[in-house]
């Protein structure tokens, strides 16, 4: 086994597969999201350059081809610009044929980091980040205490597209309920619009136990969606999306259906696909309860 410290549990994108995985930050800097529990068991900190390029170095003996690395925990854009770019070095250093470095990022994080600094982070070849916003529905974002607003996600988005950094959103669909559903599927859909992304993720809201959303299913409060109306959640906010040119996929474990197309481009296709999976409701259609996953 590569020797290479890990601290709890590690959790990477569906894209990061492949990818070799560095802790540049244990947990989450935010973690207060209320349908979040991947990060409740670690107090967060950065961890110190020194530990990071033991790593570095380990990896680089072990794996000398690789090409792909993501930075964990949570959020690793959070680390000190200078720290994060001494980081990079090193990695672009140690492995003469990598080809990206993506990492986590908290919105506060986009808003925190200037222009320049993000700027810096691209010419150091950071290629991607990834960044949950959940929904574009403010009500919902107060709800979930994601600690931002709508607009201050969208104004992070923009500093990303000025810096040259593509960015990687998710969306949790269901997360609003039955009873916001509407609104969470029409006020995302204009969100992500706005926002542009090159890359769109959706996830299928699986409620953990002891979180605050598990509480609020459990008790009543809101109606978990069914299969078929998270899929006419997709479908809505799938209709209200104007788009450049964006990589949409729903390919997570937890989505009872993998979708994928490129938006604006595929749009008909997608929203025709859907109709007919929608009205035909064929359970064979879906993947089963106990193959999906967090």
């Amino acid at each position: 086994m590569m020797p290479i410290s890990y601290e709890g549990d590690v959790f990477r994108p569906p894209s990061e597969a492949r990818s070799l995985i560095l802790q540049a930050t244990i947990g989450c800097s935010h973690n207060r999201c209320t349908f979040c529990a991947m990060y409740k068991r670690k107090k967060y900190r950065a961890r110190p350059l020194a530990e990071i390029n033991r790593d570095i170095v380990t990896a680089a003996a072990y794996l000398p081809h690789t090409r792909r690395v993501f930075l964990a925990d949570g959020n690793a854009l959070a680390v000190a610009t200078a720290d994060l770019v001494a980081i990079l070095d090193q990695l672009n250093k140690a492995f003469p044929l990598l080809e990206r470095i993506t990492l986590y990022g908290n919105p506060q994080d986009l808003l925190q980091k200037s222009e320049d600094e993000l700027k810096e982070l691209c010419d150091h070849r950071l290629k991607m980040i990834y960044l949950g916003v959940e929904s574009g529905s403010a009500a919902v974002l107060e709800a979930v205490k994601k600690g931002v607003t709508p607009a201050d996600l969208v104004k992070g988005a923009a500093k990303l597209k000025k810096a040259g950094i593509p960015l990687s959103v998710t969306v949790l669909n269901g997360l609003a309920g039955l009873e916001g559903s509407v609104e969470h599927a029409r006020s995302t859909a204009k969100f992500l619009s706005e926002m542009d992304p090159e890359y769109i993720g959706l996830l299928s809201l699986i409620t953990v136990p002891g979180t605050t959303m598990h509480r609020r299913f459990k008790s009543g409060e809101l109606t978990a969606l069914s299969p078929w109306q998270l899929l006419e959640e997709i479908r809505m906010m799938v209709e209200g999306l104007t788009l450049t040119n964006s990589i949409f996929r729903a390919n997570h474990a937890s989505n009872y259906l993998p979708l994928k197309a490129t938006l604006s481009r595929d749009k008909q296709l997608l929203l025709t696909a859907l109709d007919r999976i929608i009205a035909e409701r064929s359970p064979a259609t879906l993947k089963s309860e106990f193959m999906r996953g967090l």
